[in-house]
């Protein structure tokens, strides 16, 4: 049944990915990755999200969500929601074609993006689920 929920997330979670990349901005070269770097940035809120209250907040005999939903939303919709390959080779094709200021702040917002993304949101999350 686990199996089946990562599978689920995972099309849902790339589908929407795609979706939203196509809606924000179709990559070409030349461009900033705005599309990414919008659904990495989303996908790591949601997942300091989903930390706090599919894993933090299981304790006694509260049960927020089903234990498959943590592999449904976390492995699969989330993990094909972000994406790392499409960063790196965005990244690349950027440095390849002399886009050097570009690669170089898409790789930094990317980072620190991420990074304060999922901070935010455990902070956010857990200050208002405690």
């Amino acid at each position: 049944m686990i199996w089946l929920a990562v599978a689920l997330g995972g099309a849902l979670g790339a589908i929407s990915r795609y979706g939203l990349m196509q809606y924000l901005m179709p990559v070409e070269a030349k461009q900033f990755p705005w599309g990414t770097l919008t659904v990495n940035i989303v996908g790591s809120a949601l997942i300091g999200l989903c930390y706090v209250l599919l894993v933090e907040k299981q304790w006694g005999d509260i049960k927020w969500v089903a234990i498959e939903w943590r592999p449904f939303l976390m492995v699969g919709f989330l993990g094909a929601f972000t994406t790392y390959s499409t960063f790196a080779l965005e990244s690349f094709l950027l440095w390849q074609e002399g886009q050097t200021y570009y690669a170089i702040s898409y790789a930094i917002a990317s980072l620190l993006g991420c990074i304060l993304a999922v901070t935010a949101s455990i902070f956010i999350a857990t200050k208002l689920f405690h």
